[in-house]
């Protein structure tokens, strides 16, 4: 390896860059240079190794082989071919390629992961005359594409997999707070310094117990990295044996000095199966002698000694949001518990809160003296850091006093005059076209970033609101926030005449998309509506979307419309509002394929609503990519698929990541294996970015009915989703 500076991009979680910017300056990187997700830096070999055992905030840590300019695949894979890979790969070592960013010729990542392979594939043979195997799960060596434009850079991945996984946790639970967002948050909270000065530290909501087992591993100076067997470099030919044994086995003698540290760490939950993870997950990761862990209710949590002078402390708490907890009554009572407990028994202490949603942050009856949008995964949070004294009290809760006031200041009054003029507009349309369900605001004035829908139930026929709040940006403070929304609340039971009682508010922040459509509650209030004739179960309480998707209500008119005589295939079914349409359409047969056993219960129980329960309309529990692989070996055909993935989906019960703009067209052809001569595919998305592969205009005659499928309710958002209905040119294969 050669003793010039090597080149290095290490990633990191969105709003951490500047820890990771610090920590790499530490460890001897050079010239490091802050991106978005990551740092740009240089140094000897040694850097890359300290920041893969001691980074406590990275995800991956790249190294620069290459960069040059492809205008096409070909181009791009005759660079990757011409190489030298066997400085690189040992001879038999195996192999697994990534492929990342946007490049004006190569739209799909798996064809660009597929030329990379492709290229230092006939490179190793040229060379040795031998081929490397493939191996998706943990290769030797794992080499990383990433375009910008026809720019092109070439990378090992010396990390081999993201360096939050500690190899310390059993299994997550269900909304596990990541290792190095964890690290990150308590690096920003200042707990290194607190540490060292012998300060304690409380989880009282500890889950698994990833802050306690994170500032545990800060205050015995032991590197996060130490208990892993696995790094991508440990493969690679370039890899120095001996600095490594070097590394870790000062790493090693650190862990020892540090294990005489001051510091307490403690945390608490209800759960008593948490606590016996934490547990488990702290003796794994060589901490399970610094972090204590106990059951005990949030209301009960207190500092554990009373020393004097008092030992300097921090609460550091993810209070539970996404499946967890959602549920708006109840995040918002237990945030408000947390800020009660915060003020009674923890004065003179600071607090790092990281909340899902900035209102959530209101109802803690603290000021926050900074706040740090950071990402969890997906997931937009924000980091609340606060110090507890007399002077951070305030006012708990999203509406404080009362928000009867704020209808007559100008913006409410504003908001009022909006609203009402889109009310008279489309109430005469929806009466004239019967249409009971629709939007009648969305986001009209920026400042005002709320979506409105009306749902007008039967038995009782009663008016019902159901309000979504887009999560604010980081920057908006939070006083400014709760005001406008005050002022959206506090205007809307004079406008549209609708109770108060019947106005649910909902906090729409950026999730694995998927996650959004998770049960949040278990109190099932369900109600009826109707829309072109038919009958629905939708719920405004227990979820984060009702059950109805407004925007496709002429999406379902025509698959009613194209179903007739038809075997219809509906995947990714959610509550089967298509199925309804298209068994009310006339169709001989029907599938419906969804991973939520919740929501394939709520689609039969719409069909049985409309009386149009049968035999020949069948529901299946399963990820729908699996499935169509296994379909298609069978000799089931469809005359008529309907195509609505999320957006991006993580979940858990789902084999992989699910990113719709990257695998659409995996998806449209694996639903062109099972077509019938002459069936459709109406595909539909909510990526707002979507643009489908030009590939695929070869194989499929396409119509872009996205125009003509936006409802007239919908008009100020155009882009609120793209629709597409494919025929195949030919069979395609299976």
């Amino acid at each position: 390896m050669s003793s010039s500076p090597l080149s290095y991009l290490v990633s990191a979680p969105r709003g951490l860059t500047d820890l990771l910017a610090r920590e790499l300056t530490g460890l001897g990187a050079q010239d490091a240079r802050e991106r978005s997700t990551g740092v740009v830096c240089s140094g000897a070999l040694e850097v890359a190794y300290r920041a893969c055992l001691w980074s406590r905030v990275a995800n991956r840590v790249y190294l620069e082989v290459a960069q040059f300019e492809a205008r096409d695949a070909a181009e791009f894979h005759a660079a990757v071919r011409s190489l030298d890979w066997a400085a690189h790969l040992q001879p038999g070592a195996t192999l697994a390629c990534d492929f990342t960013g946007r490049h004006p010729t190569i739209t799909h990542t798996h064809f660009g992961a597929l030329k990379l392979k492709d290229g230092i594939v006939d490179a190793m043979r040229l060379a040795t005359g031998a081929r490397p195997d493939v191996a998706l799960e943990r290769p030797d060596v794992r080499v990383h594409a990433h375009a910008h434009g026809i720019a092109i850079t070439i990378s090992i991945d010396l990390s081999g997999e993201s360096l939050h996984r500690r190899a310390y946790r059993g299994a997550a639970g269900e909304a596990p707070l990541k290792e190095n967002v964890a690290a990150g948050v308590l690096l920003r909270a200042g707990w290194d310094a607190l540490a060292a000065q012998g300060a304690e530290l409380l989880d009282p909501l500890c889950g698994s117990g990833t802050f306690c087992i994170e500032a545990a591993l800060i205050a015995t100076d032991r590197a996060p990295g130490l208990t892993r067997e696995h790094f991508g470099f440990l493969g690679w030919r370039g890899h120095d044996a001996g600095l490594w044994a070097r590394l870790r086995a000062e790493a090693e003698a650190r862990a020892l000095a540090g294990a005489s540290t001051r510091a307490l760490v403690r945390g608490s939950d209800r759960d008593p199966l948490a606590i016996r993870s934490a547990r488990d997950n702290a003796r794994r990761a060589g901490v399970g002698g610094y972090a204590r862990f106990e059951t005990g209710l949030l209301a009960d949590a207190a500092p554990a000694t009373a020393d004097t002078p008092p030992r300097p402390g921090l609460l550091c708490a993810n209070p539970p949001y996404g499946v967890r907890l959602e549920d708006h009554e109840a995040a918002r009572a237990l945030h408000r518990e947390l800020g009660a407990v915060l003020r009674e028994r923890f004065q003179g202490w600071s607090a790092a809160i990281l909340i899902g949603s900035p209102e959530l942050g209101m109802e803690l009856g603290l000021r926050a003296y900074r706040t740090h949008a950071l990402w969890n995964g997906g997931i937009e949070c924000r980091l609340l850091r606060i110090k507890v004294e007399a002077g951070s009290a305030r006012e708990p809760g999203m509406l404080g006093k009362g928000i009867a006031h704020l209808k007559d200041t100008p913006g409410a009054r504003m908001f009022a005059n909006r609203l009402g003029k889109n009310l008279k507009r489309l109430r005469s349309w929806a009466k004239r076209e019967a249409i009971s369900c629709y939007r009648v605001y969305d986001a009209d004035m920026p400042e005002y970033a709320f979506a409105i829908d009306l749902y007008t139930t039967l038995a009782p026929d009663e008016a019902w609101l159901y309000v979504q709040e887009y999560a604010a940006p980081a920057e908006i403070e939070l006083e400014a926030v709760r005001k406008r929304r005050g002022e959206v609340l506090a205007s809307l039971a004079e406008v549209t005449g609708v109770a108060p009682e019947r106005v649910r508010v909902r906090t729409r922040r950026r999730t694995a998309r998927g996650e959004q459509y998770e049960k949040l509650d278990d109190r099932e209030h369900f109600q009826v509506v109707e829309e072109g004739g038919l009958k629905f179960r939708v719920n405004f309480e227990d979820y984060l979307d009702t059950g109805l998707f407004l925007d496709h209500r002429i999406t379902r008119a025509r698959l009613r419309e194209a179903a007739r005589g038809a075997r219809f295939l509906n995947l990714f079914a959610y509550t089967g509002t298509a199925t309804v349409y298209a068994a009310a359409g006339g169709a001989a047969a029907s599938t419906s394929v969804d991973m939520s056993r919740t929501y394939l219960e709520w689609a039969q129980r719409n069909l049985a609503l409309n009386g149009l329960r049968s035999p020949a309309h069948a529901f299946i529990q399963a990820d729908c990519r699996r499935w169509l692989e296994d379909a298609a070996r069978s000799r089931e055909r469809y005359d008529l698929v309907f195509l609505d993935p999320p957006t991006f989906s993580n979940s858990k019960r789902m084999e992989g990541v699910l990113d719709v703009e990257r695998d659409h067209p995996d998806l449209i052809d694996a639903c062109a294996r099972l077509l019938a001569p002459a069936g459709l595919i109406v595909f539909s998305s909510n990526a707002q970015r979507l643009r489908l592969a030009e590939a695929l205009s070869e194989r499929y005659e396409i119509r872009d009915v996205s125009a003509a499928t936006l409802p007239k309710d919908f008009e100020r958002n155009p882009r609120i989703h793209r629709c597409y209905e494919l025929r195949a040119r030919y069979p395609v294969g299976a």
